[in-house]
């Protein structure tokens, strides 16, 4: 039963995602301290933002990430078995899985994400451009399992999570991410990862505090979207971002911060905030190269092979699943 369904049928029709999206919202903002889940960055207006972030001179991790798939790209094919089906968890822009394409003699392609729409016209595009290629979008939610396509459930599997979205896992998030993918690749899978890696903080925090604001931009959108698909009102100029380094966590937190005292509503709820409180957008955890290590082996995967930049900003890793 939607526990909700009283507010969302006065407000207007809802599907089964944006019911999702209202109950863990609702679920959220009641914690203390309040927080909202990454994922929910990602409207229309959210990925413009992100793929502007991605070209800001601050922003190292997409530009480095995709130096280490160009330079690495023959050694990353020598992991692949022949006859594979590339399985992209999360599949945004075809950039980075452009580089694997050219690369490595895939077979079939299956991207990964909720938005239906968004794969489609993706996949269009890499048909195009790869004749023969089989692409079989998969609209589901990667964080939890999925079926894949029955063309592709006889060959070899190569997994694929580039852009560092591991780092926004909670510790126990990620390990559980990594054994859902060994599960739903199957015995002998590869996988293709990035991961960001520990550096100068100052490095860090400009990186997430960008002089153009379009960071801050992005993460307020998420209150643009509750009030556009939820019918919220929160005052938007009255929550400014921050994003800081957590030392001890080996972390960036981003947060909304209210600037003042004030009462949102969110389909029927009031929520209260202090002067100075927080809603926890997103964390951002940056790893060493062992301590990686050990989150892979312990979530069902073995290493092989790990890459990284000739100034050890960002890395990309190559495993198996263990037997």
């Amino acid at each position: 039963m939607n526990l909700h369904a009283p507010a969302l049928t006065k407000a207007q029709h809802f599907d089964e995602h944006a019911s999702v999206f209202a109950r863990d919202v609702i679920d959220d903002l009641s914690q203390q301290p309040k927080r909202l889940s990454p994922k929910y960055f990602y409207d229309a207006a959210g990925s413009e933002l992100f793929e502007q972030i991605t070209l800001l001179p601050e922003y190292y991790p997409t530009r480095t990430e995709l130096t280490i798939l160009r330079d690495r790209g023959r050694a990353i094919s020598a992991i692949v078995p022949d006859g594979a089906a590339l399985v992209e968890f999360g599949a945004g822009a075809t950039t980075k899985v452009r580089l694997l394409l050219n690369e490595c003699s895939f077979s079939a392609y299956v991207p990964v994400d909720i938005s239906g729409d968004f794969l489609t016209a993706q996949a269009n595009a890499l048909r195009a451009d790869f004749p023969g290629l089989d692409v079989h979008p998969v609209t589901a939610d990667f964080t939890t399992p999925f079926v894949l396509p029955e063309a592709v459930s006889k060959m070899p599997k190569v997994g694929f999570f580039p852009g560092s979205t591991l780092g926004n896992f909670e510790p126990h998030e990620a390990s559980a991410f990594l054994r859902s993918a060994r599960g739903i690749l199957g015995n002998g899978a590869r996988m293709v990862i990035g991961v960001d890696l520990e550096k100068d903080e100052r490095v860090l925090y400009k990186a997430y505090n960008d002089a153009a604001g379009v960071t801050a931009r992005f993460n307020l959108n998420v209150l643009h979207r509750i009030n556009r698909e939820l019918g919220g009102n929160f005052d938007i100029s009255a929550f400014m971002h921050r994003a800081i380094y957590n030392r001890d966590r080996h972390r960036i937190e981003m947060h909304l911060i209210s600037k003042k005292a004030l009462t949102a509503r969110v389909l029927g709820r009031n929520f209260s905030f202090r002067p100075g409180e927080s809603i926890h957008t997103e964390s951002s955890y940056k790893y060493s190269l062992e301590r990686f290590t050990a989150l892979a082996r312990g979530s069902g995967w073995t290493p092989l092979e790990s890459w990284t930049d000739p100034a050890g900003m960002f890395s990309v890793h190559a495993l198996v699943a263990s037997e």
